[in-house]
């Protein structure tokens, strides 16, 4: 079911993508959402000899969680989360059963969201899931019970319009409503019958290279093997069900924080019945001894990571090379921020950001990518800068797992990422530097400059393709056809009389003579205003503004 629902997803993709009311081109909905039910199913395909449901849902759960991108595709994690956990003590599961597993992954959804928009996807999914569970209590039949939940998500998908003024003036509806539609209709295909091919993952991420490979290829460059503390990468499952041997109760965080004795890199996912361990330890079998104390142990997974480090680079570790150490002790604190664009990436690390990753309007980052940013940092603390609004959701999944403390700072822009960096002092607790940082980038105005890739009506202005559209706080607010102008304009509207600084990023498609004749402009209207002007080399957006 869940193979199916993923391959007619991506055979979809760009539909969903189309759908993105907005005019910039930041339609990426099916692209996160493909992503996402993609990285729970292979996770799925891993397990394939499981002996339950139970044991596909938790392998479910997990790739979704750590394949969760964007705001679309974090929700989908979070609505197949919630059915994964509602089957996850099952053998198999009846009619009634399903139905409660969509209701379940509904109510999990909705509690992952701070404040849930209706006409979107989970408008979507509840309606669907609540005509679900009418249906079973009437029939038997999975294949009917998923033919009304498809049904009712058809209708529900097609209402979102009207829940939502954006849509309506577009004339579409709502992209994630209609990938999750696409999902349902696989799920569909394979109850009646019809067979599903595995996935092509690369297809499916044919439109960029992963950025958690490439972010694990530069980490092996950057470790010297004779520094690896703990040396064996341990993976294993208990089963707290069964044990030939008196066990004892188990207790989530306690666990956690005893295993820690052995080793680091450590990743806990439990249930009722099972858990989840991964592990880097330099004794495996004393971390295995400990946890045969709570069950019995399956799926154990050992491998020698000094040893595939030879083989990645043919036993020539780079730090002999380059010098790179790898720290012995945590430094106080590690700062991870998502930007797009050579020059913004540079600054964000003239600033102090240890680890950027690519990522932004187009390309949002997975999970997965961003906790392994975080683990490469030996720090005590780690503060998360998303820089983006659709990236916000994904980030706070991080703190879910990791085995350290991380705060995500809700940064909607690259204006306020700068912002909140200005404010940071390493001296102080993360408490105050949180406080500090935050109200910081809430008091920075940001705009974008960018240009209209269709012809769309959007808070009262009617755009045309080729358009360019000055963005005030999140919202069209300009709308021209010359880009100095709409430029000039916004920045007007910006510019207010307690300004002192004005930032003016320009991105890859703008020429350094352009972006001076700008700021001449500028300075000749606003005599007063102290103006910096950096190259960013971002995609989308033209210019990136700031005003403080």
């Amino acid at each position: 079911m869940m193979r199916a629902g993923a391959n007619t997803l991506n055979n979809k993709l760009e539909k969903v993508n189309a759908l993105n009311v907005f005019p910039v081109p930041d339609g990426d909905t099916g692209t996160n959402m493909s992503l996402t039910i993609t990285s729970g199913v292979n996770e799925m395909e891993k397990v394939l000899n499981a002996r339950t449901v139970g044991e596909l849902a938790q392998a479910l759960a997990k790739g979704l969680l750590m394949g969760a991108r964007g705001n679309s595709g974090v929700i989908l994690s979070q609505l197949f989360r919630g059915f994964a956990k509602a089957v996850a003590d099952k053998e198999s599961i009846n009619t009634h059963q399903l139905a409660d597993a969509f209701q379940q992954g509904v109510e999990t959804a909705y509690k992952a969201v701070i404040k849930p928009v209706e006409g979107t996807i989970l408008t979507v999914a509840r309606e669907a899931a609540e005509a679900g569970m009418k249906r079973s209590l009437t029939t038997h039949d999975a294949r009917e019970v998923m033919e009304t939940v498809l049904a009712e998500a058809r209708k529900s998908l097609s209402r979102t319009p009207e829940l939502l003024p954006v849509l309506k003036q577009a004339n579409v509806v709502d992209a994630g409503g209609q990938g999750l539609v696409y999902i349902y209709e696989g799920i569909l295909a394979a109850l009646s019958g019809e067979g599903s091919e595995p996935i092509d993952v690369e297809s499916t991420l044919s439109e960029t290279k992963s950025i958690a490979d490439m972010a694990h290829d530069n980490a092996q460059s950057k470790i010297d093997p004779s520094e690896i503390k703990y040396g064996y990468c341990t993976e294993f499952m208990i089963d707290l069900t069964t044990s030939r041997r008196e066990t004892e109760p188990f207790n989530e965080e306690d666990f956690r924080k005893e295993l820690g004795q052995y080793g680091d890199s450590i990743l806990v996912v439990a249930d009722e019945e099972l858990v989840k361990v991964h592990i880097h330890a330099e004794y495996p079998g004393n971390a295995l001894n400990y946890a045969m104390k709570f069950g019995d142990l399956t799926r154990i997974k050992i491998e020698n990571m000094r040893e595939q480090y030879a083989n990645v680079t043919d036993g020539s570790p780079s730090s002999a090379k380059t010098g790179v150490v790898v720290p012995t002790e945590k430094k106080k604190y590690g700062i991870v921020a998502v930007a797009s664009g050579k020059g913004i990436a540079d600054i964000f690390r003239s600033m102090g950001v240890d680890e950027v990753i690519e990522g932004g309007q187009t390309m949002n980052p997975s999970t997965e990518d961003l906790v392994r940013a975080v683990e490469r940092l030996h720090a005590e603390h780690v503060l998360i800068l998303p820089n983006n609004k659709n990236i916000i959701l994904t980030a706070e999944q991080v703190e879910e797992v990791v085995d350290q403390p991380v705060s995500v700072l809700p940064t909607r822009s690259i204006p306020q990422g700068l912002t909140a960096l200005l404010n940071f002092n390493s001296e102080v607790s993360p408490e105050e530097n949180i406080k500090n940082m935050t109200e910081g980038f809430q008091e920075v105005k940001s705009g974008e400059v960018t240009k209209a890739i269709r012809d769309s009506k959007m808070n009262g202005h009617q755009i045309k393709e080729g358009n360019f559209l000055g963005i005030l706080g999140g919202k069209i607010d300009i709308v021209g056809e010359n880009l100095e102008k709409t430029a000039l304009t916004l920045l007007d509207k910006m510019i207010d009389e307690g300004a002192d600084i004005v930032t003016i990023i320009y991105g890859e498609e703008i020429q350094e003579q352009q972006a001076k004749e700008l700021v001449q402009s500028l300075e000749s209207q606003y005599p007063g205003i102290e103006i910096e002007v950096h190259y960013g080399g971002q995609p989308v957006y033209h210019y990136l503004f700031a005003v403080e």
